[in-house]
């Protein structure tokens, strides 16, 4: 195959168009292209190693990043106690990455905004570095912690594990990244705004003919996931923050 060879990567769900070409990515260059390349460039230099390094414009204007060789998970799973651990370090290792960055606008820091399984790469069967920083943003811890505790450890379906396993994952997960007491007793919440906000911006696809790479069933059926796991996380509120209470 000749190294300039376009090879798809389909596994994102939200900028079309991916590709790999040898050792790089590119991708079509979007509103949060510049935010995007200052956010990457800045982690290169305070040698934060969990994200694609940002190596500018291509001769046809899309943006190119290294390529991170490992695993990307096409679907959501259930993970073992060190993957879950090792997945809230990395969180936190970002966050901290950003701190009094300058790119927190006001902000505690940076949030990638969408940190689940599919936009992680994994070594040896361990998540080692997050893609996909389309909607990075500043934002607070908490933003992230509750998307990373959603798609890492809580799913209704019915083949799951019971409730209080899957919120003694979350609860790995809190002890990994370091979260306060008071953090804590937010958790719950965070997780269940990042289900409902999900659903809302799925559902404002709908409304964007503009929108591409996503069928409109796609698109139903993930808003009505997230209601879903919405209701789910609601109904099994108590378990969760029994798991979470803080007794150190």
């Amino acid at each position: 195959m000749s190294p300039d060879a376009e090879i798809p990567l389909t596994g994102g769900r939200i900028t079309p168009g991916v590709v790999r070409v040898g050792d790089t990515v590119r991708r079509p260059a979007t509103v949060s292209s510049a935010f995007v390349a200052e956010l990457l460039t800045h982690l290169q230099q305070v040698r934060f190693a969990g994200a694609p390094r940002y190596l500018g414009i291509d001769d046809t204007g899309r943006d190119t990043f290294t390529y991170l060789p490992g695993w990307v998970p096409a679907r959501f799973q259930r993970w073992t106690d060190t993957q879950v651990a090792a997945a809230g370090a990395l969180l936190r290792s970002l966050h901290d990455a950003t701190r009094d960055s300058g790119l927190t606008a006001g902000r505690p820091v940076v949030c990638h905004h969408d940190p689940g399984p599919n936009n992680t790469v994994f070594r040896n069967a361990r998540p080692v570095a997050f893609i996909d920083f389309d909607t990075a943003a500043p934002g607070d811890p908490l933003e992230d912690f509750g998307y990373l505790a959603w798609t890492w450890c809580v799913s209704s379906k019915p083949d799951a594990p019971p409730a209080p396993a899957q919120a003694a994952q979350v609860r790995i997960l809190a002890d990994a990244y370091g979260l306060t007491n008071a953090e804590r007793a937010n958790v719950v919440d965070a997780m269940l705004d990042r289900q409902i906000r999900n659903a809302h911006w799925w559902t404002a696809q709908l409304a964007d003919p503009g929108h591409r790479g996503t069928s409109p069933e796609q698109v139903a059926s993930r808003i009505a996931w997230s209601e879903r796991e919405q209701a789910y996380t609601s109904a099994h509120r108590a378990a969760f923050e029994a798991a979470l209470r803080y007794d150190g």
